[in-house]
């Protein structure tokens, strides 16, 4: 796979599979005039000013992976964008990580106010659990598969997962945390939701379990290929490129790979765990070469 991958065509098709979540997007999501408009149009700013769209990718590649069709599973591929938004809104808030730019646009907050920000991050959780019940009946997806694929994302996104990240996050600025913490940290707050996107695709088709367990290994290895690369651009990326200031883990004295490893031997752990990701796919052939190359990609990201 290494020597045969093609950069600018894989480039090509993660386009178009974004233009296909966007357009899902649009389609599940209230429009802007919808009463009250405030909150509608808050949420589509926070929504649709960018993104790479990679949790709803995972969905849609879990449920291909286990013979379904894309469009079977669109409206739980949304909800797990609708999550990760919702984080990012929350997250950039002052009393958060107090960030005035996202994906070079102002941040929620700076253009609606602080109340109406707290607002759009709850609406669009509150809607992705609706999106993802409304996928019991979808192409015969059994109702109790959707049950546990919303179990599974509560769980991600909750105090045991993303949430539990986030407050761990707050509390390890200006303290000095060992590599051990380092990892639950990261895996709560970045890895469990993409694991959670890519399981419930194979879920609501019933991929068997050493499918699923495959799964769950690229899952947890992308998450942190995710994280460590996240890190390494905040500190030499470019705001141009990027779209958000550099620099931000610095100046709040947050605890990352460059901080406690150095920028060297971060890049390195970011190229190892690429290949672990590689390696947990094995039990699969073609059908997951889109995985494979999103590893190779996300390793060498620029923004």
């Amino acid at each position: 796979m290494a020597a045969a991958f093609d950069v600018q065509a894989f480039v090509k098709d993660l386009r178009t599979r974004k233009d296909y979540v966007d357009a899902c997007l649009r389609k599940y999501m209230p429009a802007e005039i919808a009463y009250p408009p405030v909150i509608h149009q808050a949420m589509h700013y926070a929504l649709f000013n960018g993104g790479k769209r990679l949790r709803p990718m995972l969905v849609l590649e879990g449920a291909q992976i286990a013979g379904g069709s894309t469009a079977s599973v669109e409206r739980t591929a949304c909800a797990l964008e609708f999550i990760h938004t919702y984080s990012l809104v929350h997250d950039d808030l002052p009393a958060m990580d107090d960030d005035d730019y996202r994906r070079g646009q102002l941040t929620c907050h700076k253009v609606f106010g602080e109340a109406n920000a707290i607002l759009t991050g709850d609406a669009l959780l509150t809607a992705a659990f609706g999106l993802i019940a409304d996928n019991a009946g979808v192409d015969d997806i059994e109702a109790r598969n959707v049950a546990l694929v919303i179990k599974l994302v509560a769980k991600a996104a909750g105090s045991q997962g993303m949430i539990g990240g986030q407050v761990l996050d707050l509390e390890a600025e200006h303290k000095s945390i060992d590599f051990e913490q380092l990892k639950v940290l990261q895996r709560l707050k970045t890895a469990e939701l993409f694991r959670a996107a890519l399981l419930a695709g194979a879920m609501l088709h019933n991929l068997p379990g050493p499918g699923v367990a495959a799964l769950e290994q690229y899952a947890e290895k992308f998450g942190l290929v995710f994280q460590i690369t996240d890190d390494i651009l905040d500190v030499e990326g470019d705001f141009t490129v990027l779209g958000k200031p550099v620099g931000s883990d610095v100046r709040n004295d947050k605890n990352t790979y460059p901080s406690l490893f150095g920028l060297d031997t971060a890049k390195k752990m970011a190229q190892e765990n690429a290949g672990a990701c590689i390696e947990a796919l094995n039990v699969f052939g073609p059908e997951a070469d889109f995985l494979r190359g999103l590893a190779f990609y996300v390793v060498s990201r620029k923004s």
